[in-house]
């Protein structure tokens, strides 16, 4: 990862700033990970328990012929598997389905237990286990997804790790300052979900005309939004071609006026494409 630009977490591990989602909604696609791997130097790979795609991930990472050390590999433990033994049993799962030694970020996916409630003993158990599998050093690091503050400080009450990462959504249309900013006062990193804005980003004229001016692609526009904001950023498609154009957000700089123009976007227009809290829990698929 030493030719790719990098973020380094609290504890000193470097997460590339660019990787690729492989959320199940919408499809995963065998071509366009390995495509991501092999030709666009993508080298950070998100994906989840929940996702039923870690299996499908260990593929393209052998046909892609990239070696595991120069990867950075993230996954996470859905909420029916919290819980101390039952975290633990997930995790072990995950690695075999990955088939790869260790993760270097591994993640609580969602702050709530199965039933739909907040158990904070139950994530606490959950927490205390990634504390043990990072000790071990089977996670490079450990963090947290969809975490509001209010969840954050209820893991606090018994962490004796603080998080590495918030994996959260974030984009021109959804800025969470105050919840990004609590995060950053503990040193945790955000890493943003749904860069695009699952393709809404395509149709803003605020958008559309700042590609027009700059020669870019709406979708690196958004993504080096998000990155010139200091968060690390995780787009997914299943297309070469928008997996190509993804990859080349490091071309070219937003101005500060541009970052303006772009920030006032979620003033404006904000709303974000995804709302776990109304949703079936047992729908959810982030």
């Amino acid at each position: 990862m030493e030719t790719i630009d990098c973020l380094t977490l609290w504890n000193g591990v470097r997460i590339p700033t660019l990787g690729i989602g492989t959320s199940f909604v919408g499809g995963y696609s065998h071509e366009a990970m390995v495509h991501a791997l092999k030709h666009c130097n993508v080298r950070h790979i998100d994906t989840a328990r929940k996702y039923h795609n870690e299996h499908l991930v260990a593929m393209a990472i052998l046909e892609s012929g990239v070696v595991r050390d120069k990867l950075f590999i993230t996954s996470k433990a859905w909420p029916s598997d919290y819980g101390y033994e039952s975290t633990k049993t997930a995790f072990r799962e995950s690695l075999q389905q990955t088939q790869v030694d260790y993760f270097d970020l591994y993640l609580l996916h969602f702050p709530k237990s199965p039933d739909g409630t907040s158990d904070k003993k139950l994530i606490s158990e959950s927490w205390k286990a990634l504390e043990e599998l990072y000790a071990q050093g089977l996670c490079k690091s450990i963090g947290v997804s969809n975490f509001e503050i209010s969840d954050i400080e209820n893991l606090k009450e018994t962490w004796t790790v603080i998080p590495m990462v918030n994996q959260i959504e974030v984009h021109v249309f959804y800025y969470p300052k105050e919840l990004i900013e609590y995060c950053q006062g503990l040193g945790m990193q955000i890493v943003a979900y749904c860069p695009l804005a699952k393709g809404k980003v395509m149709a803003h004229h605020v958008i559309i005309n700042m590609a027009d001016k700059l020669s870019r692609k709406c979708s690196q526009i958004a993504s080096r939004w998000v990155i010139q904001h200091g968060l690390a950023a995780i787009p997914k498609s299943t297309k070469c071609s928008r997996v190509e154009e993804n990859s080349k957000v490091f071309d070219f700089t937003l101005s500060d006026e541009d970052m303006e123009t772009l920030n006032q976007i979620h003033v404006t227009d904000g709303q974000r494409v995804t709302d776990p809290r109304r949703v079936r829990f047992d729908q959810l698929a982030l």
